[in-house]
């Protein structure tokens, strides 16, 4: 192939390494490199089919938990030293308090396995407690919020002496006869950055890491709490993060009254309007007539069911904008336009056609209102949705709840009930 037909084909600067298999023939000498050459091209090739054809990601397991007290910490994963209490910068001084003669902020990685970008699995066969300080650089821990991943690694094992020399070599010294495959623990206080390709099968990888968890509020001193570990950060295993509806402004099956109605949809206070929120930036043109729908459901004592549709247009967007990429938001509001009122005993139904809202990568967003449990923007109160006990977390075990069952596209639908008083 020409070098103007790679260019046209797209493959040009394709991230996979040159795939040469040995050739067996009569007579053939082989070597220690000839075999580890071929070990390396049924790898390459298991890790390319991973990357482009699946994606990656966490696959299962890896969560991340508070550590019971009377669990080890995981031994260092580079074979070198880990500066114990005593030896870390910060604890050179005198201590004021017992509360400091020991840093308690631990958590679990449970057992699990994910892929990385580069297509290496990644096994956490048992469970494994950090300390987070002692994994933590020493030029990032005035912060309290870290962050805990996993990367993969190798370390070579089982030394075994040589039957023949080196012919370099001095001495017959052991060399290593297995490699295994393992897994080093990354704490960082700095985010981090966030993989914005659209493809991630032909562009190169440059984050190795499997982040699990971001942990808030961290007490150096003291367990860390469930409610401080958020795992949302994670990537689901995949070729792409869909973009999904992480929040809407409405309670979702609730009662409102008609006052509330009113205020909630807009109607006479430019500052209401039903606001959806997504996971990330969904461009400002796709936000068009159309797209978003009320029907209001007649209710009351007498005859109903009759239906009529409310008008509404989008409010102004709080835009992001990319050079040359057009312009993005990260939630819209709608409000009603028209001056029809409610009734005691009406439904409001809200149907958003997610397949029409593109995102930076022109995919649809992900709308499938899976259990009506998209959670509340800002809710103030103790109101809770309609849906009633069971399932506070959606099947990946990872909340909160988002729309989308990761088909993409599909019809995101709520409704609200209005009465009187």
């Amino acid at each position: 192939m020409t070098e103007t037909e790679t260019s046209r084909s797209g493959t040009e600067g394709f991230d996979a390494p040159p795939l040469r298999r040995l050739r067996y023939f009569h007579g053939q000498m082989l070597g220690a490199r000839d075999f580890q050459r071929e070990q390396d091209y049924h790898r390459e090739k298991l890790k390319l089919r991973m990357r482009a054809l699946l994606g990656y990601g966490v696959v299962c397991g890896l969560h991340v938990e508070p550590a019971r007290r009377d669990e080890d910490d995981c031994p260092p994963d580079d074979g070198g030293e880990t500066p114990s209490v005593e030896q870390s910068g910060a604890e050179t001084g005198a201590e004021e308090t017992p509360r400091h003669h020991r840093r308690r902020a631990k958590v679990t990685i449970t057992p699990g396995l994910g892929v990385d970008c580069d297509g290496n699995e990644v096994v956490v066969r048992g469970g494994c407690v950090i300390d987070l300080w002692k994994a933590l650089p020493p030029h990032e821990r005035e912060t309290d919020t870290v962050w805990v991943g996993v990367e993969y690694a190798e370390r070579p094992v089982e030394p075994t002496r040589a039957v023949y020399n080196d012919a370099c070599a001095d001495t017959s010294d052991c060399e290593f006869g297995w490699t295994e495959e393992c897994y080093t623990v990354r704490v960082t206080g700095c985010e981090p950055p966030a993989d914005e390709r659209c493809d991630t099968c032909c562009s190169p990888c440059e984050h190795k890491v499997l982040w699990l968890a971001r942990i808030d509020c961290v007490d150096w001193y003291e367990p860390v709490r469930c409610d401080q570990i958020h795992m949302n950060v994670r990537r689901a295993f995949g070729r792409h993060v869909p973009t999904v509806i992480t929040g809407i402004n409405w309670i979702h099956g609730y009662t409102y009254t008609i006052d509330e109605a009113k205020a909630l949809l807009g109607t006479q206070d430019e500052d209401g309007g039903l606001v959806v929120r997504f996971s990330s930036g969904v461009r400002t043109d796709t936000l068009r007539p159309g797209v978003v729908e009320l029907q209001v459901i007649e209710g009351g004592s007498g005859r109903n069911a009759s239906t009529w549709y409310m008008g509404g247009r989008f409010a102004e967007p709080d835009l992001e904008t990319e050079d040359g990429c057009g312009e993005f938001t990260q939630e819209f509001r709608y409000r009603q336009t028209t001056r029809e009122t409610l009734q005691d005993g009406d439904r409001v139904l809200i149907t958003v056609r997610a397949a029409f809202i593109l995102d930076r990568c022109c995919r649809p967003v992900d709308g499938t209102h899976v259990g009506g449990r998209v959670p509340t923007i800002d809710d103030h109160n103790t109101r809770s949705a309609a849906h009633g006990g069971g399932c506070d977390l959606p099947p990946s075990g990872i909340g909160p709840w988002t729309s989308g069952t990761g088909a993409g596209g599909d019809v995101f639908e709520s409704w609200f009930f209005v009465k009187e008083r």
